[in-house]
C-alpha cells in the first residue's frame, strides 16, 4: 500500500512540475491575446475535485510556491491563493463523477475569475490602479478562456492518470482482504 501512495505522490509531483515548466517555458511563447493559460490552477482544481480539500490545498499551495519562487514578489502570496482554491475546489469532492466535465470546467472557470480578481486587489488596485474594467476585459477573461479552453485537454489527461492509479489501489486493496 505505501508503494502505491508513493507512486501517486511522485506522478502527482511529476504532474506539477511539468506544468510548472510548460507554463514557464512553452506557453509564454503560445501567448493569446498577451495572455497564457494557468496550468497550475488547473492542476490545482483538478486534484482539489478529484481527491478532496486536504490533496487540493498541498497541490495549491505547492503550486503557488513554485509561482511565488519564479514570479512573485512577496514570498506566500501565490501559495496561499492556490492553496485556497485547491480547498474551495476540494470541497466540490462529493458531487464530482468522472463523466461529467461540466462541473470540472465550471470550477476551472470560476477558480480562474476568483484568481484573476484576487490577483487585481492585491497586487494593482493597492498600488493605486483602479482600471479594473481595461483589466477584466484584457487580462481576466482572456486567459479565463484560455485556461479553460486548455482544461479541455490537460483535465482529460489528469482524469485518465487519477483513473488508473485509483483503478490500481482498488486492485491492491482487494488483495489484503
Amino acid at each position: 500500500m505505501k508503494k502505491i501512495k508513493l507512486k501517486r505522490f511522485v506522478i502527482t509531483v511529476v504532474i506539477m512540475l511539468a506544468c510548472y515548466l510548460l507554463q514557464c517555458t512553452l506557453f509564454p511563447s503560445l501567448e493569446l491575446a498577451s495572455v497564457k493559460p494557468n496550468l497550475l490552477l488547473i492542476v490545482t482544481a483538478a486534484y482539489g475535485f478529484m481527491r478532496g480539500p486536504k490533496t487540493g490545498m498541498w497541490i495549491g499551495f505547492f503550486s503557488g510556491l513554485l509561482i511565488d519562487i519564479q514570479f512573485g514578489t512577496v514570498l506566500g502570496l501565490y501559495a496561499l491563493i492556490y492553496l485556497m482554491i485547491g480547498y474551495v475546489n476540494g470541497l466540490f469532492s462529493e458531487t464530482y463523477f468522472d463523466e461529467d466535465i461540466k462541473l470540472p470546467l465550471l470550477l476551472i472557470a470560476g477558480s480562474e475569475f476568483v484568481y484573476g480578481l484576487l490577483i487585481y486587489f492585491l497586487m494593482f488596485m493597492l498600488r493605486g490602479e483602479f482600471d479594473f474594467v481595461y483589466y477584466l476585459m484584457h487580462v481576466i477573461i482572456p486567459e479565463l478562456i484560455y485556461t479553460v479552453g486548455v482544461t479541455l485537454i490537460l483535465y482529460q489527461l489528469i482524469l485518465w492518470i487519477n483513473q488508473k492509479l485509483e483503478a490500481e489501489e482498488k486492485r491492491s486493496a482487494s488483495k489484503f482482504v
